[in-house]
Protein backbone atom coordinates (compact mmCIF):
# COMPACT_ATOMS: atom_id res chain seq x y z
CA UNK A 1 0.00 0.00 0.00
CA UNK A 2 1.36 4.00 -0.77
CA UNK A 3 2.34 5.48 2.71
CA UNK A 4 2.18 9.16 2.43
CA UNK A 5 1.69 11.85 4.83
CA UNK A 6 -2.06 12.96 5.94
CA UNK A 7 -1.15 16.49 4.56
CA UNK A 8 -1.77 15.66 1.11
CA UNK A 9 -4.79 15.12 -0.77
CA UNK A 10 -6.14 12.76 -3.39
CA UNK A 11 -8.89 13.98 -5.56
CA UNK A 12 -10.55 11.17 -7.79
CA UNK A 13 -11.90 12.79 -11.21
CA UNK A 14 -15.60 11.13 -12.07
CA UNK A 15 -15.52 11.67 -15.75
CA UNK A 16 -13.38 9.04 -17.24
CA UNK A 17 -10.49 9.89 -19.57
CA UNK A 18 -9.22 9.41 -22.30
CA UNK A 19 -6.05 7.95 -21.85
CA UNK A 20 -3.73 9.21 -24.72
CA UNK A 21 -3.83 12.22 -22.87
CA UNK A 22 -0.39 12.97 -21.39
CA UNK A 23 1.27 15.58 -18.94
CA UNK A 24 -0.53 18.61 -20.40
CA UNK A 25 -3.88 17.38 -20.90
CA UNK A 26 -3.81 15.80 -17.67
CA UNK A 27 -2.84 19.31 -15.83
CA UNK A 28 -5.22 21.51 -18.05
CA UNK A 29 -7.90 18.84 -16.43
CA UNK A 30 -7.49 19.28 -13.25
CA UNK A 31 -7.01 23.18 -13.59
CA UNK A 32 -9.99 23.36 -16.26
CA UNK A 33 -12.60 20.72 -14.57
CA UNK A 34 -11.37 20.19 -11.26
CA UNK A 35 -10.31 23.71 -10.61
CA UNK A 36 -7.40 22.72 -8.46
CA UNK A 37 -3.62 23.47 -8.91
CA UNK A 38 -1.72 20.66 -10.25
CA UNK A 39 1.63 21.76 -8.82
CA UNK A 40 0.28 21.58 -5.40
CA UNK A 41 1.67 18.24 -4.33
CA UNK A 42 -1.73 16.59 -4.21
CA UNK A 43 -2.67 13.03 -6.03
CA UNK A 44 -4.87 13.87 -8.92
CA UNK A 45 -6.73 10.27 -9.89
CA UNK A 46 -7.82 9.47 -13.73
CA UNK A 47 -9.36 6.22 -15.08
CA UNK A 48 -9.93 5.44 -18.42
CA UNK A 49 -13.50 4.98 -19.86
CA UNK A 50 -13.29 0.66 -19.11
CA UNK A 51 -11.98 0.97 -15.53
CA UNK A 52 -9.03 -0.93 -16.39
CA UNK A 53 -6.79 1.52 -16.06
CA UNK A 54 -5.33 4.64 -13.84
CA UNK A 55 -3.57 7.30 -14.06
CA UNK A 56 -2.30 9.19 -10.82
CA UNK A 57 -0.89 12.70 -11.43
CA UNK A 58 1.48 15.08 -9.15
CA UNK A 59 4.21 17.28 -8.76
CA UNK A 60 7.28 16.42 -6.78
CA UNK A 61 8.85 19.65 -6.29
CA UNK A 62 11.23 19.18 -9.30
CA UNK A 63 8.55 18.55 -12.50
CA UNK A 64 5.16 16.41 -12.71
CA UNK A 65 5.37 13.07 -12.45
CA UNK A 66 2.51 9.92 -13.91
CA UNK A 67 1.88 6.62 -12.24
CA UNK A 68 0.24 4.65 -14.66
CA UNK A 69 -1.33 1.08 -13.45
CA UNK A 70 -3.30 -1.22 -15.90
CA UNK A 71 -5.09 -4.45 -14.03
CA UNK A 72 -5.00 -7.52 -15.53
CA UNK A 73 -8.28 -8.69 -14.79
CA UNK A 74 -11.49 -6.69 -13.17
CA UNK A 75 -11.71 -2.64 -13.23
CA UNK A 76 -11.02 -0.16 -10.85
CA UNK A 77 -14.24 1.13 -9.16
CA UNK A 78 -15.44 4.12 -7.62
CA UNK A 79 -14.55 3.80 -4.27
CA UNK A 80 -18.49 5.39 -3.52
CA UNK A 81 -21.89 6.75 -5.42
CA UNK A 82 -20.70 10.33 -6.76
CA UNK A 83 -22.96 13.30 -7.64
CA UNK A 84 -22.36 13.29 -11.37
CA UNK A 85 -22.63 16.96 -11.54
CA UNK A 86 -19.37 16.91 -9.35
CA UNK A 87 -15.97 16.76 -11.62
CA UNK A 88 -14.16 14.77 -8.94
CA UNK A 89 -14.10 13.62 -4.69
CA UNK A 90 -11.65 13.57 -2.19
CA UNK A 91 -10.30 10.31 -1.33
CA UNK A 92 -8.07 9.63 1.43
CA UNK A 93 -4.67 7.64 1.51
CA UNK A 94 -6.32 4.39 2.60
CA UNK A 95 -9.07 4.02 -0.03
CA UNK A 96 -6.69 5.02 -2.99
CA UNK A 97 -4.56 2.34 -1.78
CA UNK A 98 -7.41 -0.32 -1.58
CA UNK A 99 -8.50 1.29 -5.05
CA UNK A 100 -5.01 0.85 -6.77
CA UNK A 101 -5.09 -3.05 -5.35
CA UNK A 102 -8.54 -2.99 -7.20
CA UNK A 103 -10.60 -3.78 -4.28
CA UNK A 104 -14.57 -3.02 -4.62
CA UNK A 105 -15.22 -0.60 -1.65
CA UNK A 106 -18.70 0.17 -2.58
CA UNK A 107 -19.84 -2.63 0.26
CA UNK A 108 -17.37 -1.88 2.72
CA UNK A 109 -18.29 0.75 5.64
CA UNK A 110 -15.44 2.80 6.98
CA UNK A 111 -16.02 3.55 10.68
CA UNK A 112 -15.43 6.69 12.54
CA UNK A 113 -12.05 7.69 13.70
CA UNK A 114 -11.03 10.62 15.85
CA UNK A 115 -8.74 12.77 14.17
CA UNK A 116 -7.27 16.05 15.16
CA UNK A 117 -9.25 19.14 15.07
CA UNK A 118 -12.32 16.97 16.29
CA UNK A 119 -14.14 18.91 18.67
CA UNK A 120 -15.11 15.85 20.94
CA UNK A 121 -11.75 14.71 22.68
CA UNK A 122 -10.50 11.12 22.56
CA UNK A 123 -10.95 8.72 24.94
CA UNK A 124 -8.32 7.03 27.04
CA UNK A 125 -8.96 3.66 28.53
CA UNK A 126 -9.01 3.85 32.19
Amino acid sequence: MWMMPSSIKVYLAVAPVDFRAGFDRLIGMVRGQMIKDAASGHLFVFRNRRGTQVKVLFFDRTGYVIFHKRLERGVFRLPRSVDSAAPSIELDAMELGLMLEGVDLEPAKKLLRWKKGDTNAPRNPV
